[in-house]
């Protein structure tokens, strides 16, 4: 969600996997939603616009909720983790890391890490470029946790080197001029 203040109110821009889900039918809940913003926390005129999410692959919230939903249906843990793990190393994430933690197996709770590719831990280029989710799932045997943290594709790090391209500033030769000799007369 985009939040930006302009002079003709307040305009938001919330991106869904689904939106036509989000705009309803007619355009209804998306007037509603004007409604409560306007009421309830005094926004004039709020400008409410859907964007689709291009690549949800690559947004953690949409993966870990997949995850949640497929676990919730009764597909094993490792199963749904393995498969959200390389739907999203297909997107071409550089790294992702898939943690469901919760009683897997038996009544004592324990975790399962899924990972793959490139995800530093620490250090700046984890806080700058990682992009990370959490859901929670009630099941049966009891609360499972779902964290999702992605490594994006086009993340630059500072231990990466870059070879610049060499530009060509050739200037071109001048051309030697072969000037006639003049033969002697005899």
């Amino acid at each position: 969600m985009e939040i930006s203040k302009t002079p003709l109110g307040t305009h938001m821009v919330v991106h869904a996997m689904r939106p036509g889900m989000v705009i309803g039918r007619g355009g209804r809940t998306i007037r509603d939603l004007a409604k409560t913003l306007e009421e309830e926390f005094d926004l004039p005129n709020p400008q409410i616009s859907v964007a689709e999410i291009e690549i949800p692959e690559l947004n953690p919230h949409v993966m870990a909720s997949r995850i949640t939903s497929g676990l919730k249906r009764g597909i094993h843990y490792r199963r749904s983790g393995y498969w959200a793990l390389n739907r999203i190393m297909e997107a071409g994430a550089l790294g992702a890391e898939i943690i469901i933690s919760g009683k897997l197996r038996t009544d004592r709770a324990r975790y399962e890490k899924f990972r793959e590719g490139y995800l530093p831990k620490s250090g700046e280029p984890a806080m700058k470029n990682m992009r990370s989710a959490v859901t929670h799932v009630q099941l049966k045997p009891g609360m499972y946790g779902i964290k999702v943290r992605i490594m994006p594709p086009g993340a630059e790090f500072p231990d990466q080197l870059r070879i610049l391209e060499e530009t060509s500033t050739e200037e071109e030769p001048e051309e030697e001029v072969e000037e006639p000799v003049e033969e002697a007369e005899e």
